[in-house]
């Protein structure tokens, strides 16, 4: 391995920090505001693309800044592992400035000028986590990035808008003081707090409480991001966000850099040996197991999409930490190719779901039966991502998980190996019924969603009469009762016309204010295949993602992410796989 001294890593973290004052100074112009936004991008993507032919020979690049003190420089490496992560994000920053147009623009959405000001930040600092070259620079850019998500979780500056941004603060300041409590630890054993592929050599041989100790507050520090339970709660809240943030949150920066902190805690700060001699791996897989498991059993009571698919999150990002903590090599292949493979198809899921908000203005999927026919592209993108979350062969996510259940069976940890695979019959509960509403289902004719509310297999029918029965002798709304009274989970309206606070439509009448949807009496309006359904600044990033996510189900090795994935676990462990 050599290291190559190179201004490149910074440059890569820089570029869209400094495209922030432009982005501010055209506020009046959008045009101009948003082409600073994609020349940002795409200059931030080629310099990171430009350091992976180096980094798959075994080069680093370096850009030394100088010391904060002894044993820990300011200095950025993009090495395999950070290289893995900012290809991710910078990649998705792409896509998901075109989407931002097209969504913002869309709903005539206020503070678009802060908006994309405060994304251009959120990627320079998810990029700085990618390239630390230690604990305290990662913990740094780590504070950053809570601090920069901050204003697009407030997006809305509504009461329920401010009180998820003050959780999302309290939660990951929390986790932040965490990680800094353990990095002071880690340097107090060893005197270095620089990652080092395998470990750092002074914590095999550290005092075992203390090491136990600095390691459990790595992990609950980075677990607060990468959200997991009890930790999780901020996430779902989150969800009041526009949906490009929500797409940010889940698959491009945010609980990416909690599973990559963890990553970096496993692989370069204690090392898979270590971890195991230390007993921490079992625990911190139980964690997992347990959040993967229990999180998708939530999913599936979830009427609004985006907090099914924010529960869908929380599960899916704890297959990358299990993959992580059971140590063998195969398992962390899988856990580490999870992070692209999530990163690719979670960003479909999410731009599928906004692009249904801003073209009808239906949130909930008890409301979509038969919207196949009004969005056939939108929604033939979200059951290939949603095929490729349940594991299903030739999107990205049957890969990875094939790594992580062989590597938990190979590994001896069978009971693992149990909960992902019930895990992925769970996925199939709950995605299967939005395909399934979408395009086999008629708003006359539709089961009640969730499918866990009321008897199994019951209709729409018997949903209706029931919560009619109950309003006579309760004088009860009857659609709060059909809906089995979650009315916390979602705010829009009912099958029978009724409109929410914002004046949005239901299933029968999608017009508001500003003349978004279509009113079908009965049914949706048929469009065709030719992207009539949405603006192609929406749908081309939802059809590229949604393609990405087959290309790493088909070739994995050519999408480079499993070439680098291999690279790392290689130089950590000493095994190929």
């Amino acid at each position: 391995m050599t290291d190559i001294t190179s201004l490149r890593p910074l440059a890569a973290v820089l570029v869209s920090a400094v495209a922030v004052g432009p982005i501010l100074l055209s506020g009046s112009r959008p045009n101009l505001r948003e082409s600073w936004t994609a020349v940002a991008a795409l200059a931030k993507f080629g310099i990171v693309a430009s350091m992976v032919p180096g980094v798959l020979a075994g080069d680093t690049y370096v850009t030394d800044l100088g010391s904060f003190l002894p044993g820990a420089r300011f200095a950025l490496e993009a090495d395999a592992l950070g290289i893995l992560f900012a290809l991710l994000a910078s990649f998705l920053w792409i896509v998901t400035s075109s989407y931002s147009i097209g969504y913002m623009r869309g709903l005539d959405e206020h503070a678009q000028t802060r908006y994309f000001a405060a994304f251009a930040a959120s990627v320079s600092a998810a990029v700085g986590v990618a390239f630390a070259s230690n604990l305290l620079v990662i913990f740094v850019f780590y504070e950053l990035l809570t601090v920069a998500t901050y204003p697009l979780v407030a997006h809305d500056e509504t009461d329920e808008a401010r009180s998820a941004a003050r959780k999302y603060l309290a939660y990951t300041f929390g986790g932040g003081v965490a990680v800094l409590a353990g990095t002071a630890l880690v340097y107090w054993l060893t005197g270095t707090v620089a990652f080092t592929p395998g470990g750092i050599e002074g914590l095999a041989s550290a005092d075992p409480m203390f090491a136990r100790l600095a390691f459990a507050l790595l992990s609950a520090g980075f677990g607060v991001k990468a959200a997991l339970m009890p930790l999780h709660s901020w996430l779902p809240d989150a969800m009041v966000a526009p949906t490009p943030v929500s797409a940010l949150l889940h698959a491009v920066a945010v609980v990416k850099s909690g599973v990559f902190g963890i990553a970096r805690v496993v692989l370069d700060v204690f090392g898979p040996e270590t971890v195991g001699d230390l007993g921490m791996g079992l625990p911190l897989a139980t964690v997992a197991a347990f959040t993967l498991v229990v999180a998708s059993v939530i999913a599936l009571r979830q009427d609004n999409l985006k907090r099914r698919l924010a529960f869908s999150t929380v599960s899916q990002l704890s297959y990358i930490v299990l993959g992580l903590a059971v140590l063998a090599p195969t398992s962390l292949v899988g856990g580490l190719l999870h992070i692209p493979a999530h990163g690719f198809m979670k960003i479909t899921l999410f731009f599928a779901a906004g692009a249904i908000h801003v073209e009808t203005h239906t949130d909930d999927i008890s409301d979509m039966a038969g919207i196949g026919r009004r969005m056939p592209l939108t929604m033939a993108a979200f059951a290939v991502a949603a095929a490729g979350m349940a594991g299903i062969p030739l999107v990205a996510g049957f890969v990875s998980k094939y790594f992580l259940l062989i590597g938990s069976i190979s590994a001896g940890e069978t009971l693992f190996a149990v909960a992902l695979l019930v895990s992925g019959v769970l996925n199939i509960g709950y995605f299967w019924p939005v395909v399934y509403t979408a395009f086999f289902e008629s708003p006359e004719e539709s089961d009640e969603k969730p499918l866990v509310e009321g008897p199994l297999g019951g209709r729409l029918s018997w949903g209706r009469a029931a919560a009619a029965e109950a309003a006579d002798d309760a004088g009860t709304d009857t659609d709060a009762v059909a809906d089995g009274g979650d009315e916390a989970d979602h705010d829009s309206s009912d099958a029978h016309g009724h409109t929410d606070a914002h004046g949005h439509g239901d299933a029968h009448d999608h017009t508001d204010a500003h003349g978004h949807g279509d009113v079908h009496g009965g049914g949706w309006e048929r469009r065709g295949w030719t992207g009539g359904e949405s603006t192609w600044f929406m749908l081309a990033p939802i059809l590229v993602t949604a393609l990405g996510s087959v290309a790493l189900g088909i070739v994995p090795d050519g999408a480079v992410f499993l070439r680098v994935v291999r690279l790392i676990v290689a130089g950590a462990t000493g095994v190929s796989v």
